[in-house]
């Protein structure tokens, strides 16, 4: 299953230029710790971080996230695949029950994660 961990601004802006330097430097630290507590928390061995600006890019919502996937070897045929899996991340029709976390589970995850920040 996906383990997609999303780390967004205070201030929702639409698009990444939008940050501030201040709330940008915040953005990307608070990604750093949260990528390290989901490496560990998921017994990943590596990190992809990505940021969808703009519908172009694939970008679903109209507020700049970072998302923080945890990734092991062999976890996609094709490294790049992760992509794929970011553009049908948003996309309700597109859900298959058996592929994402129930709400429960996140809500758990998410509670542990907390705990670590």
């Amino acid at each position: 299953s996906c383990s997609d961990v999303l780390v967004c601004p205070l201030r929702p802006v639409e698009r990444f230029r939008d940050l501030r330097p201040d709330e940008l430097a915040d953005l990307f630290s608070t990604a750093q710790r949260v990528a390290n507590l989901v490496e560990k928390h998921f017994n990943a061995t590596s990190i992809t971080i990505a940021i969808q600006d703009g519908p172009e890019a694939g970008q679903t919502v109209k507020h700049v996230h970072v998302h923080v996937l945890p990734r092991k070897a062999g976890d996609f045929k094709h490294n790049d695949s992760i992509y794929d899996e970011l553009q049908n991340h948003d996309q309700e029709d597109k859900d298959i029950p058996s592929k994402w976390r129930s709400e429960e589970e996140m809500a758990a995850e998410a509670s542990d994660l907390r705990k670590q920040l």
